[in-house]
């Protein structure tokens, strides 16, 4: 078996009937459920205006060599409906991981889930108005090496956080979920809650029923002085 250049056909799965359950629940909330460890960072951002606003979907993982996209070409076509496309890229801005033509092929002929790249983007006048959920650092005019090494399929980190095959990816306005598929089904009623128990919040914050005694207690419990006095 070639390490680091290898491309894994199956990958675990679930029924993916559970993913019109999370496309309803925003990614804060699913984050909060999980305290607050399991969204990806550096800056990962949406680039592109879908009308659904949650994107959910089952990871494909690309480990790609910096500035490189072959596997992320092997990826595209072998996803489906239901995947995320997920790649990182050893942490390199340098160059464009993908650009229109590859992004057009993902959403008007695979009709992918979304992608997620640990890296920017090309063409992004034409792809901050497409209606298909791609997130990526930024952009950059400089287009991708095609030469490999990588992976598909294998595990992999992104913005900080573990994915591996088969994880289910939420991402919106906010940014990315990653939940382990382990988690998945378990983790739905939770979320589902939670998102009750927030929206109570919400409301309660706008019509003055919410109770803030827990700011004033928090702050004795942690010695903060009051001083009723300017500073000098």
């Amino acid at each position: 078996m070639s390490i680091g250049n290898r491309i894994f056909l199956q990958r675990p799965s679930i029924n993916p009937e559970i993913l019109k359950e999370y496309e309803k629940l925003p990614a804060a909330n699913i984050a909060d459920t999980m305290n607050r460890i399991a969204v990806l960072g550096n800056g990962i951002r949406r680039i592109s205006s879908p009308k659904k606003p949650i994107m959910a979907g089952f990871a494909i993982t690309v480990k790609a060599r910096a500035g490189d996209n072959l596997m992320l070409h092997a990826a595209l076509d072998m996803a489906t409906e239901n995947d995320v496309i997920v790649v990182s890229n050893e942490g390199d801005r340098s160059r464009a991981l993908m650009g229109e033509i590859m992004v057009a092929y993902a959403h008007s002929m695979k009709k992918i889930a979304g992608i997620v790249l640990d890296g920017p983007i090309r063409d992004i006048d034409a792809l901050s108005v497409l209606d298909f959920p791609l997130f990526a650092t930024g952009s950059n005019p400089a287009g991708p090496f095609k030469e490999g090494p990588g992976e598909v399929n294998t595990p992999i980190a992104v913005g900080g956080v573990a994915v591996s095959p088969g994880d289910l990816i939420v991402g919106d306005a906010d940014g990315v979920i990653v939940i382990p598929l382990g988690d998945a089904e378990s983790l739905l009623n939770k979320a589902k809650d939670y998102a009750k128990f927030d929206a109570g919040k919400v409301e309660a914050a706008k019509n003055g029923t919410a109770n803030r005694a827990w700011v004033k207690k928090s702050l004795d419990e942690k010695s903060v002085e009051f001083i009723n006095d300017t500073f000098r």
